[in-house]
């Protein structure tokens, strides 16, 4: 349910197979004492020369601007001016660039180091060292540690530090390895704690801190079961039928959600159910939304709402799993966005409480047949859907959302009124429209690819035909549905494999339909687009398959 991320994504394996501002100038409750007295302080931010950064002006490519002292930015315009001349460097760490690519337009000294080079060396922001033996990770924290460790990263990085200053590393997935090997490098892993994110990632202790603040979610029970008539009889004390949707703790991209209506159904999923805590919930007729937001010392800034594509499968394998968002004009609108935008706020104070700050993810599932507004999980990361939230209209008017995020781990005091950039932002979400889908393999393969799409600019041509249009960056210049921006993963001489990430398309259009009495299904432009990158793949099967092999990129 909650996007993860195919930026953060494990290779492929071809053997083993497996806050507070102020509101309208009152301090908000809750405010950290720093945030405070910030707030209360005369302003103390130096002048802006004569000759600074325009937006017109790369951020990659402007000049530095070094002031004394630790800067308090008061408004956006300060905020767009601090990291336009940002003379920090900060690595974006990941197997490929797409949670945050086209960040670097806004963010100087702002580069990625990946496992994988979608455009084999022509992005100067891109950094991917040249020797990489055989691995056989199992997750995204291992090909995050093997970079950090590298020897031509370390060596990249050395050759860009700045003398008195850590380095900043951002990524999706990390664990204890990772913020060790950033301890022992000299770099600033900025990030909360590992064991704090993993204790907020357990969607069962997630359920119970929204419950402390009043945040509902769809109604369920928490329980361990042994048996087909144990889950019955947990379910039914809890008044939530017998058509169930179960979940562990952990999991992404909804490999680890289970619909259960019957003793067959259960019997197909017992082994990852059974001798763990799960979370049962009632089945309900639900669209789900999602929405990115920062926890910051002057209060929760929440991002554009998005639709989710989940379980289509010509996108993916995995029934219920994340492949894609759209964000368009009425995802939600007047009480329903008032509403969800409200227990995101709540849901992100009460994670202050728990020592987190920073960038989150939260999935919230309305109720089309009652209109209730629930809590659907939270993602304590970078997401997935940071790619479109990145380019809206919100992120143009003022700055992308993940710059909130780097103010917390940077030297500088923010004292802005995130009530009005909230207010602002839900006013252009009325305005915006945005779609990716993330492009999985669904057959029962395992072939060394020999061909695939490549990376850029593609468009529909008069026969209506998708062509590569040209080599492209990232996905910011798009203007209209018949463009959109394919970002290879997996290219040739990489493996693939059923459940493997080959890419993720973004376009400006609508890529789902409701039709009524069916339900949500792509449409005849999304299948045409699937089909046309599908068609540019081709590879050499291997012999004997592997019994299992992971999957590459998840939701966040």
């Amino acid at each position: 349910m909650a996007p993860t991320d195919p930026a953060d994504s494990t290779p492929t394996k071809p053997t083993v197979a497996k806050r507070t501002a102020t509101k309208r100038g009152t301090a908000r409750k809750g405010a950290t004492p720093r945030a405070r007295a910030v707030a209360a302080s005369p302003a103390a931010v130096a002048p802006v020369p004569d000759d600074h950064v325009t937006m017109a002006t790369d951020a990659a490519y402007g000049p530095a601007v070094v002031s004394a002292g630790r800067p308090v930015l008061r408004n956006i315009s300060e905020v767009r001016h601090f990291f336009r001349t940002n003379d920090v460097p900060i690595y974006f760490v990941g197997a490929t660039p797409f949670n945050l690519l086209g960040l670097d337009r806004w963010v100087r000294n702002f580069t990625y180091i990946t496992y994988y080079d979608a455009w084999d060396g022509a992005h100067p922001r891109v950094f991917t060292p040249t020797y990489k033996p055989y691995q056989e990770f199992e997750s995204g924290e291992e090909i995050n540690n093997w970079l950090l460790a590298n020897a031509e990263v370390r060596a990249f990085i050395a050759a860009r530090a700045v003398k008195g200053v850590r380095p900043k590393i951002a990524m999706v997935f990390f664990d204890d390895e990772t913020e060790r090997i950033c301890a022992e490098l000299g770099y600033d892993l900025i990030l909360p704690p590992a064991e704090l994110r993993n204790h907020l990632d357990s969607k069962l202790v997630t359920t119970r801190i929204a419950n402390e603040v009043g945040v509902p979610s769809v109604p369920n029970v928490m329980a361990t079961v042994e048996d087909w008539d144990g889950l019955v009889a947990a379910a039914e004390a809890a008044g939530l039928g017998t058509d169930l949707v179960v979940q562990t703790a952990y999991g992404d991209s909804g490999k680890t959600t289970f619909f259960i209506a019957s003793e067959s159904d259960w019997r197909k999923h017992r082994k990852e159910i059974v001798g763990n805590e799960i979370k049962a919930m009632k089945r309900i007729n639900n669209r789900p939304v999602a929405v990115e937001a920062v926890l910051t010392s002057c209060g929760t800034v929440v991002g554009p709402f998005m639709t989710e594509l989940t379980g289509h499968a010509k996108l993916t394998p995995y029934r219920g799993g994340w492949c894609g968002n759209e964000m368009y004009p009425d995802v939600l609108t007047g009480d329903l966005r008032a509403r969800a935008a409200d227990l995101v706020r709540r849901l992100g104070d009460r994670l202050g409480d728990e020592g987190y700050r920073g960038f989150f993810e939260v999935d919230v599932l309305i109720d089309v047949d009652t209109d209730e507004v629930y809590l659907g999980e939270l993602n304590p990361r970078i997401s997935g859907a940071s790619a479109i939230t990145n380019v809206t209209a919100g992120a143009y008017a003022d700055v992308p959302l993940f710059l909130f995020h780097l103010l917390e781990f940077m030297d500088v005091d923010l004292a802005i009124d995130v009530d009005e950039v909230n207010d602002r932002w839900r006013e252009l979400a009325a305005v915006d429209l945005w779609s990716q889908m993330i492009i999985k393999e669904t057959a029962p393969i395992v072939e060394r690819i020999t061909t695939a799409a490549p990376t850029g600019a593609y468009t529909l041509d008069a026969s209506g035909a998708l062509v590569f249009r040209r080599a492209a960056l990232d996905w910011h210049q798009l203007q209209n549905e018949n463009e959109a921006f394919f970002l290879r993963i997996y290219g040739p001489g990489d493996f693939r494999w059923k459940g493997a990430d080959l890419g993720v398309l973004v376009t400006k259009g609508r890529l789902q339909t409701r039709r009524p009495g069916s339900p949500v299904g792509l449409t005849i432009r999304a299948k045409h687009l699937i089909d046309s990158i599908r068609a540019q793949y081709t590879g050499v099967a291997l012999m004997p398959p592997p019994e299992q092999v992971p999957t590459t990129l998840t939701k966040g």
